[in-house]
């Protein structure tokens, strides 16, 4: 009945869970999705029909090896895929924990005629190109493999263990992962590999650069026009060093950042980044007297890209670590605030029993956390920098400013609910009367007790000044599983969720559940819907206006 009156679409696999990887492809029309000794290949207009798919176990012996530590042969000891990425117009890069033995694999997705012969996997395809997609006859189909002969080693890349989370981004030929390195999981690194430049990772058990942190997104973002000043950022939560003494641990939210052409030190720092640096993410309700709320358990984030490639906006999802209030809230950063804060003083502490405060010394040139390029600089390699630079970057890689949100306080919030926000996706969406100079941004929040919340929103003077407005909340999964993936398809206005046990699609539009009335449907205020004098139904934005 639900399905029948949203147009929910369920996919599951008999014998298999935990669909936590998810890639969408708009251009072969394809949602792929990793899940438990699985790889998929879905229609993105119904999941549930003409499915591929790719049974990638761990071997035998990796299971028995499994079962020998101390796992559960049954639940722990499989291969569950974390990683799914792009790797170019034929191929796939997906990675797995293969029974707490990390292992990664090219799959070809590429789409060839069925007379053809088959392709065979390449040691390293090559990088992707600028050609045209290919046009697609009657004879051809997709095309979905994994040569599992042709594998390689995940560490560093996918964790060991299933329950923990994966966080990375592949741009170029690189993979950038924060990820724990070791069986025990608590070697925790941001970890560069694949590519030509060197493999390099975060300072070893320093918890002045780490300390046991919870990986939740990474993205690349274009600094300038010179591809040198890209930067990727890594959002994470972690025990904060700075904390007061007594309290106990305290979660913070952070955004660290790394040069794309950081190479390591010379004679320091070799092979570990030199340009790492971090903030903390501030995500609260303004109280009296200083007295604020706040959200500091990061669970999401979301890019949602502007006119400008190197200004997205932020958006995050946050839930309290409190154990007397109860709530999850959406922060939305902007990129000017973002470098504001690493531009900002670093964070200093003198000894262990002194305070943490801002530095007030001499910051060596060039400024750590700068990339070596011709915009800031004349140094070619970050293996050219000054030692004291290098010495200053290990010992103060914290900055002292927070990050703060736009307007200084959450877009939407929910407290006294019994769930928690545990995925956000944004789509921008013009309103059907116009009235708007921008796009609406909308976004969706899948819970933790398997429901979508839909909310849209709506400005009030300017995108300065917004009201969010909860349109619906839905139950995508019965079984009240937790969501635990999420992909937006603009293009066709649907909605991906994966959980613990199953796939569903959702559309964004369901227009007839707001009655049948002009009225009704327009008091929903629903970007997706509008009265068509007759019904309301799917809008589709007129381009050309």
């Amino acid at each position: 009945e639900l399905r029948a009156r949203h147009g929910l679409r369920v996919f599951a696999l008999e014998r298999s869970c935990c669909y936590e990887a998810l890639l969408l492809d708009e251009e072969r029309g394809r949602l792929f999705a990793g899940a438990q000794n699985h790889l998929l290949s879905l229609g993105l207009d119904d999941i549930s029909q003409w499915d591929r798919k790719i049974y990638w176990p761990a071997p035998v012996e990796w299971r028995e090896e499994c079962n020998w530590a101390g796992k559960d042969i049954t639940a722990e000891c499989m291969n569950f895929v974390k990683i799914l990425h792009p790797y170019n117009r034929t191929h796939l890069y997906a990675c797995g924990t293969g029974a707490f033995h990390p292992v990664c694999a090219f799959v070809e997705a590429g789409q060839h005629a069925e007379v053809s012969p088959p392709l065979a996997l390449p040691p390293h395809p090559p990088a992707a190109t600028a050609c045209p997609p290919p046009v697609l006859t009657p004879l051809q189909e997709p095309v979905f493999k994994l040569d599992p002969r042709r594998t390689e080693d995940g560490k560093g890349k996918s964790p060991y263990d299933p329950q923990h989370a994966a966080a990375s981004v592949l741009v170029g030929e690189e993979l950038y992962s924060g990820v724990a390195t070791d069986l025990m999981g608590r070697d925790f690194t941001i970890f560069r590999s694949l590519g030509r430049r060197p493999s390099i990772r975060t300072e070893q058990h320093d918890s002045r650069w780490l300390n046991e942190p919870k990986f939740v997104a990474v993205f690349w973002v274009p600094e300038s026009e010179d591809p040198d000043d890209d930067k990727i950022y890594f959002f994470f939560r972690e025990t904060a060093v700075e904390r007061q003494q007594g309290l106990g641990k305290t979660s913070f939210a952070r955004i660290g950042q790394i040069c794309r052409n950081d190479v390591g030190g010379q004679r320091s720092l070799v092979n570990k980044w030199t340009t790492f640096l971090k903030a903390r993410l501030v995500c609260a309700v303004p109280g009296p007297n200083g007295a604020d709320t706040h959200f500091d358990e990061l669970r999401d984030v979301f890019l949602l890209q502007t006119r400008d490639k190197r200004n997205p906006l932020v958006y995050a999802i946050f839930s309290t670590s409190s154990s007397v209030f109860q709530g999850s809230a959406v922060c939305v950063y902007t990129m000017a605030d973002i470098r504001r804060a690493f531009l900002g003083p670093f964070a200093h502490k003198e000894g262990p029993n002194y305070q943490w405060v801002s530095y007030q010394g001499r910051v060596p040139y060039p400024r750590p956390g700068m990339c070596p390029s011709k915009t800031f600089g004349t140094f070619g390699s970050t293996k050219d920098f000054p030692d004291e630079v290098i010495q200053f970057a290990r010992h103060h890689p914290l900055m002292y400013n927070p990050v703060l949100p736009h307007g200084q306080r959450p877009l939407f919030l929910q407290a006294a609910v019994p769930y928690t926000f545990t995925r956000i996706v944004v789509d921008r969406v013009t309103a059907a009367d116009g009235h708007y100079d921008d796009p609406q941004p909308h976004f969706s929040l899948p819970a933790d007790v398997g429901t979508v919340l839909k909310v849209v929103s709506v400005p009030k003077e300017s995108w300065h000044h917004v009201e969010p407005l909860l349109l619906e909340e839905l139950q995508v999964f019965q079984d009240a599983s937790p969501v635990t993936s999420l992909q937006l398809s603009s293009k066709r206005q649907q909605l991906y969720a994966g959980s613990l046990t199953a796939l569903a699609q959702l559309p964004l539009h369901r227009c007839g559940a707001y009655g049948k009335a002009c009225a009704e449907c327009c008091l929903a205020r629903d970007p997706y819907c509008a009265w068509d004098g007759t019904a309301c139904t799917r809008y589709v934005p007129n381009t050309k206006r």
